[in-house]
């Protein structure tokens, strides 16, 4: 007897497609997926747009923690076992987010060796990443971590062109994920433009050379 065929599993597809435990969401620019302490139920998908990740310490201050880009998840910590939400998730400007259930997600890991493969070269990228940031913040000075951010965001690498960053993120939020004041973001964007490592023109364009700010000892 003929074995049964199987479909093979695309993970992008699966990450496009709706029902299931999973649903669309269009958002529109400030709009919050969900708050710091809220129930963890869900784990989220970036198709579109961009997602700022913010925290609030029990003193008030609101602190952002990460921008994530198209193809990023966020909320996954209920996967490891989190009741609630460590971080708000807020919209950038107008999202498409793919929410999938926690139940939903388990079982396409559990089912399905191809997404579960690609998540974890996700996760493993990002871990890569968060270790990065944080001897970022304990060796180097304001300067070069606001360097670095700037060529991240411009997916420095890729060429030798000039790359978009996400079009008028403030100086208050560069400030707040390097950890230093708006007023040293501006005194440093500022010399970075006079120097040529960067351009204004309505959005911002982030040249291979500001690799030099991050380099220099």
């Amino acid at each position: 007897m003929a074995a049964k065929h199987t479909p093979s599993f695309d993970p992008k597809t699966f990450l496009t497609q709706v029902g299931n435990g999973k649903r669309n969401l269009t958002s529109s620019k400030k709009q919050t997926f969900f708050s710091q302490g809220d129930a963890a139920d869900a784990v989220f998908y970036i198709q579109a747009g961009n997602v700022n990740l913010s925290v609030v310490s029990k003193r008030g201050k609101e602190v952002v923690v990460a921008i994530l880009e198209p193809n990023a998840f966020f909320g996954e910590g209920c996967l490891a076992g989190q009741l609630v939400y460590m971080a708000t998730a807020t919209a950038v400007g107008k999202s498409t987010i793919i929410r999938i259930d926690k139940q939903a997600m388990l079982a396409a890991l559990h089912d399905e060796p191809a997404f579960s493969a690609l998540f974890m070269k996700y996760l493993l990228s990002r871990n890569v990443r968060i270790q990065e940031d944080l001897v970022d913040h304990l060796f180097n000075s304001a300067e070069k971590r606001l360097a670095r951010v700037l060529l991240l965001m411009a997916h420095f690498g890729k060429d030798n062109k000039p790359e978009e960053i996400i079009a008028k993120i403030s100086q208050h939020t560069l400030a707040e994920m390097i950890g230093t004041t708006r007023s040293r973001v501006s005194f440093f964007l500022n010399k970075f433009r006079k120097l040529g490592f960067i351009e204004y023109n309505g959005r911002m364009h982030v040249h291979s050379s500001l690799l030099n700010v991050v380099l220099h000892d």
